[in-house]
């Protein structure tokens, strides 16, 4: 016997595994992609129906997700004249999963708000890995009190959930992590370039940095050094969307963008990188930083 109804609107690299998880797990999905291959895919699943539009979507269930690519999209398929909030009923809760700016989950909160709909947002930390495991860690903003409603479809497609704040507040944490993910990745390329020019082999760097205990440790360090020092870019987070990540916080900080140098280092940094390898992974910020040392870290 089924769950219960959810919908899930986005069905790429993240929305489709977690729609497939929620209908392994026993839900009727409701699903919509603009993209005919992706609707295609996801009608494949048992479990899973595909429906051609979000209010469609919006009609049928009782909890709603949305993983969408930017701001724009994210508005129009709330807000738009076929978007959840035209064939939503009251009751509705929904949880946008993508990684927008506060304004626009405030701007659908204050909508829904108005026709009776609950509207959270739960932005994600995790890449495709985590999705297809149902791994990632949930961070949600909005109306507590709707917690208790998505908690049971969040433990199914996710290991952790933490409540941050009200509406808008999980953006901007999610902005400020991968704002900080991206200093990161900028700041272990130069530093890999310069083993390189000073001729420290890298895998006993690596396993200094991993097993010394030192505060030059990160998770980053830990999964990607020696991938980059490989020349294995394949994508779990692209370049182009850890760019928008990046832009959107640079967005956020506002006037005080120009007491962050190294923000905005990063921000130039992806922005090289987004024009010439936007598909590979976002340690392909590497390129930049091999391009101006004038060397090869990868292999």
């Amino acid at each position: 016997m089924a769950k219960g109804e959810v919908g899930f609107i986005g069905l790429g690299r993240m929305g489709f595994p977690m729609a497939r998880n929620l209908a392994a797990a026993g839900w009727t999905v409701h699903a919509h992609d603009v993209s005919p291959d992706a609707a295609k895919r996801a009608g494949a699943v048992a479990g899973i129906t595909v429906l051609g539009a979000p209010r469609d979507v919006a009609a049928h269930a009782s909890v709603l997700f949305s993983a969408l690519p930017n701001d724009e999209i994210v508005l129009d398929t709330y807000l738009g004249g076929a978007g959840v909030l035209a064939g939503a009923r009251p009751g509705l809760v929904t949880c946008d999963c993508s990684t927008v700016t506060p304004e626009t989950s405030q701007k659908i909160h204050a909508a829904a708000r108005g026709r009776g709909v609950a509207h959270l947002d739960t932005p994600m930390l995790g890449s495709s890995p985590q999705a297809e495991s149902g791994e990632v860690f949930f961070m949600v903003g909005g109306d507590r009190d709707q917690l208790a409603t998505v908690q049971p479809l969040l433990d199914v497609i996710g290991r952790l959930t933490m409540y941050v704040g009200p509406s808008g507040t999980g953006n901007r944490i999610k902005l400020l992590h991968n704002a900080l993910g991206a200093v990161n990745a900028v700041a272990v390329a130069e530093s890999l370039a310069l083993a390189e020019r000073l001729g420290v082999d890298p895998q006993t760097y690596y396993d200094v940095v991993r097993q010394g205990g030192g505060m030059a440790y990160s998770t980053y360090f830990d999964r990607r050094v020696m991938r980059v020092v490989e020349g294995n870019f394949d994508a779990t987070f692209t370049v182009e969307l850890m760019h928008k990540d990046v832009s959107l916080a640079a967005r956020m900080a506002g006037a005080d963008l120009d007491r962050m140098p190294i923000l905005k280092e990063a921000l130039a940094a992806y922005t090289a990188a987004r024009a010439r390898w936007p598909g590979q992974d976002f340690s392909g910020v590497t390129h930049v930083v091999e391009e101006r040392f004038g060397l090869k870290i990868s292999k």
